[in-house]
Parts: structure tokens; sequence; C-alpha cells
């Protein structure tokens, strides 16, 4: 299986961000991808008070533009994430798309874990402020291999990515903006960490710099095996990386190193987790 991470610079215009990701989704074909993978709110990364107007149902016309791509180039996309409309007032769901080859939507994943992050004078964060959390596991089946959803900030809590591959799961998602404080450091050791300790292939797509207002993301979309081996990684600035996924390997890793059937869930499943502050 050949996927490409795309790398985008979202600002707060939706109609050219939609517009730059779909010709993203052509090079991604052009490059004989069966799989291509957007970042997170590629829709629309701006000021607080255009974020109403990004709002949009699902189907609506981000979603059937991605669709129709996935359609055209029979390929599979992850819509990185888009503003869906919210039940709660003032709010949207951060959300995860999945089309299959004939553009049909067959997972959505509304973001988890959300980010309320105070870093003085480096991060002020506070998603919960806009967006309303998902609730649910999700995983999805591509042409044999199960596949799990997740966006960003999720990537800091492996419990997650555990159960997703307990499910089954062999390749996880990880649509992001990462910022570039956190992740100059951060964010290769976590993907990294999550492919290892879960042996699954990683495909992770991230924003690459700054947008409105005082946000600068780090990009280095990457794709990373079940050995913690970086098999591709997207230079700086807006683009793609590519490569192809050899599932014998993520089975010998498996045979070689059974980790996970090595688990023991008797012991420490049902210990109750201190929360520290």
């Amino acid at each position: 299986m050949r996927v490409a991470v795309l790398q985008t610079n979202s600002r707060g215009d939706k109609a050219a961000n939609v517009e730059a990701a779909l010709v993203l989704l052509d090079r991604a074909a052009g490059a004989g991808a069966d799989l291509a993978v957007l970042p997170e709110n590629v829709d629309y990364m701006g000021r607080r008070d255009g974020i109403e107007a990004a709002r949009e149902p699902i189907p609506g016309p981000t979603s059937q533009a991605f669709a129709a791509k996935a359609r055209q180039h029979g390929m599979w996309v992850v819509g990185g994430s888009i503003h869906e409309l919210s039940e709660e007032p003032g709010k949207s769901y951060n959300t995860s798309l999945l089309f299959d080859r004939r553009g049909e939507i067959v997972a959505r994943y509304r973001k988890v874990h959300l980010y309320d992050v105070e870093i003085p004078g480096r991060v002020s964060a506070r998603e919960s402020t806009t967006v309303s959390a998902g609730c649910e596991l999700v995983t999805a089946e591509i042409e044999g291999h199960l596949a799990g959803m997740s966006i960003c900030y999720d990537l800091r809590f492996p419990e997650l990515y555990r159960a997703l591959a307990v499910r089954g799961a062999e390749l996880l998602f990880v649509p992001a903006a990462f910022m570039l404080y956190t992740g100059k450091d951060h964010w290769e050791v976590l993907l990294r960490a999550r492919a290892i300790e879960n042996q699954c292939f990683v495909v992770a797509a991230g924003q690459v710099g700054s947008s409105e207002p005082n946000v600068t993301c780090y990009g280095r979309s990457m794709v990373v095996d079940p050995w913690g081996t970086v098999l591709a990684t997207a230079p700086d600035g807006v683009g793609m990386a590519v490569a192809d996924l050899d599932f014998d390997h993520l089975r010998r890793v498996r045979a070689e190193l059974p980790s996970l059937a090595n688990r023991r869930p008797d012991v420490y499943a049902a210990e109750p987790l201190a929360v520290t502050r």
C-alpha cells in the first residue's frame, strides 16, 4: 500500500485552504498513492471569530469536495479534520473522515482529547471553548487492513492507541496541527513510540508554518513503520512525503517481538489511575 502524507499551511481563507488540499490530493494520486492523508483543521486555521463561518454539516461542501477527489482518482483519502457543526451552540466537532475509492464516507472520527494547554509565553490554547469532544474510538477496514483514527493531541494519550491496536489496527492515522514549540522535541518521539508500542504503521500529516493568531505549526509530516523506523518525512513547507507499507514486515515484527500477545490485562487493566495536577 502506497501512502502519501500531505502537508498544508491552512490559514483564514477557507476556500483557498480547501483548494490547496485538493491540489495536494492530485499530486498524491500522480505519485501513485493508494491512500492520502491530510492534516488537522485543513479547512480553516485562523481567528476565533472566523470559526463560525467555517463550520459545516457532513456531508457538506468540504467533505463533498474530498469525496469527489477520492472518486476521481480511485484513492482512499483521510480528509485531515474539518469543523463539523455540533449540537452545542457556538461549537463544532473536530472531525476526521475516511473516504474509500468510490468517494463514500466509511468512517467518521470526532477528536476525543481537546487541546487545553497553557505554556506561558509559548502556547495558549483552549480548544474546548469552541470544540465539542468526541466520545468514540473509530476503526475502519482498508482493503484487508484495519486502520485506527485519531487527531493531533490524541497522540499524547497512549491508551487510545493501545485500544485501537487491541481491536486489531495495523495502521494509525494522525492528522495534526502540532505546535512548533512542542513539535520540535515531541512530535517524532511520540509518533515512533506509538508505532513501536503498538507495532503499527503510523501515518501522520501535519500543518506547517504560521497562521493567525500567533500560531506556528511544526510540519515534518511522516510515515513510521512498526519497528519505529521513519520511512518518509516531508520537508519544511507545503508538500508531501510518500512511502510504501509492507504488511509482511508488520507480521514479522509482531511474530519476532510479540509484545501485544504478551500483554497482561488481568494484572493492570482494572487498576485505577491516579490523576496528578
